[in-house]
């Protein structure tokens, strides 16, 4: 490989890991700026659990303390923002429900680039209720199996009231009501676990079963989905993506 071709791809590599790396940052900062606003300006992680969510995510991709900082300061109404969050609804490959979680400043841009990508994947746009009442808000905790037993979790799960536990090939997943998730986190902490992972997601109440390429059309619109900065997180009831073994 010559010297200018080989420096060239080593800009493109750098371009496209600075586009996603600044991807990741724009929505930890709308989450954080979100928490703090439905909150009532509320910016203490310890008072604004939404808010402690979103900072640990935002810390997980390494986001500099000063723009955690200024996003929070949005969020207090420091600075113009018209962010909102809003839910979508629609059909994927196979018939496949699908809900997006976006954070976006301009709705419109948003509405056309997720039809855009529906369309692509021969999937639809829904209307509000169509597909959402398939899913529960809950709430998650990921713990690490190498470091504690499965009987000490499974203790634990059931003195907390989780709804599930599923194990993962390196995780104890402990599903929780939406309502007792901030409780069941602190009193987890207090018991001496630490989790990997905790946050609110939207779980199916069952799932399907996807013909092949239909599953794997799905994955790549999920894929396109989540590397648009609007977008927050993407849910599917695919059985494929919501795949472990229960254990309670």
């Amino acid at each position: 490989m010559s010297g200018h071709s080989k420096w060239s791809k080593v800009k493109h590599q750098k371009a496209v890991t600075d586009r996603v790396k600044g991807a990741l940052f724009t929505k930890a900062a709308r989450a954080i700026e979100l928490a703090v606003r439905e909150a009532g300006g509320v910016t203490d992680p310890e008072a604004n659990f939404k808010l402690r969510l979103a900072i640990e995510k935002a810390r997980d991709v390494n986001m500099p303390k000063e723009n955690i900082e200024r996003a929070a300061a949005r969020g207090k109404g420091k600075g113009e923002s018209s962010l909102s969050q809003i839910l979508y609804e629609g059909y994927g490959p196979g018939g496949a429900a699908i809900l997006v979680e976006t954070m976006t400043d301009n709705k419109q841009r948003t509405v056309a680039l997720l039809k855009n990508l529906f369309d692509q994947f021969g999937g639809s746009i829904a209307s509000p209720g169509a597909v959402s009442f398939l899913f529960t808000r809950n709430g998650l905790v990921q713990v690490s199996r190498s470091l504690y037993p499965y009987d000490t979790i499974l203790e634990k799960a059931l003195l907390l009231g989780a709804s599930d536990v599923v194990e993962t090939e390196e995780y104890y997943e402990l599903y929780f009501s939406y309502e007792t998730f901030a409780a069941a986190v602190k009193r987890l902490s207090e018991e001496g676990i630490t989790p990997d992972r905790v946050e609110t997601i939207m779980k199916p109440r069952s799932t399907i079963t996807l013909a092949p390429q239909d599953q794997k059309a799905l994955e790549a619109l999920t894929q396109k989905l989540e590397s648009l900065e609007d977008i927050a997180r993407v849910f599917t009831n695919s059985a494929v993506e919501n795949s472990a073994s229960p254990s309670l």
